[in-house]
């Protein structure tokens, strides 16, 4: 009887695992038949918990602004803080607006400045950054907590390991971001987990002309083209 309660059990679960296959590929479908419509874009991350009123939301908004005029699109965690006033940056430009929302327990409920047919929703993280990734032209990352560094090393890994095409990635704020170089510099790099050249991946900055010029610059590039980072 046990074998049996346990078989059923196992039954079950076979069952629901392939129910969770289809929920996945739909929130696949989805994110690829709307991203694909939209052209070149920046990915920007950032806090949740930044305030209006504080002074990396102002510059999240200019950097996206300028960001957009350039021609870009702004695709972000579709939340508030950072994301909301990048997308706010975007709204100001009359550029596509992407929000990539996901339930959270404590900070996630999309923000305003999304466009009404690029605000998607998750269920799961993987889909979420892969989204964040295919269709990113350059990273720009802004001050946060553990999802930003999350996000942060997920994509430097990617292009570390050559799982996609090298492209900018910056940091927007020294004072916040120097002494993450620095340990990286004086502990990862002297210890041999890193090479030296994986320095270059994350120049810090703190004027949106500056996060324009390293993206521009990297464009004019004959070898470097605006396209999705992989295929799948």
């Amino acid at each position: 009887m046990e074998n049996l309660k346990g078989l059923k059990q196992w039954t079950q679960i076979k069952g629901e695992n392939a129910w969770t296959m289809f929920k996945v590929l739909a929130e696949f479908v989805e994110g690829f038949e709307k991203l694909n419509k939209i052209g070149p874009c920046i990915s920007i991350f950032g806090s949740a918990r930044t305030k209006p009123d504080h002074k990396y939301y102002q510059l999240a908004v200019d950097v996206a602004e300028r960001l957009s005029k350039e021609g870009f699109g702004i695709i972000t965690g579709g939340g508030p803080g950072i994301m909301e006033a990048a997308n706010k940056g975007a709204h100001i430009a009359e550029a596509p607006s992407v929000g990539l929302n996901i339930d959270l327990p404590f900070e996630q409920s999309h923000n305003p400045f999304i466009d009404p047919d690029k605000n998607l929703n998750y269920n799961y993280f993987f889909i979420r950054k892969v989204m964040f990734v295919k269709y990113a032209q350059a990273f720009v990352t802004l001050p946060g907590g553990f999802g930003t560094l999350d996000e942060l090393f997920e994509v430097l890994t990617l292009i570390q390991t050559k799982k996609i095409s090298q492209v900018p990635v910056i940091l927007v704020g020294t004072e916040f971001w120097s002494g993450m170089k620095e340990w990286i510099t004086n502990v990862m790099l002297e210890k041999g987990n890193i090479s030296a050249h994986d320095l270059d991946l994350i120049p810090i900055v703190d004027d949106p002309e500056d996060v324009v010029k390293i993206i521009n610059d990297f464009y004019s590039l004959g070898e470097n083209n605006l396209k999705p980072n992989y295929s799948l």
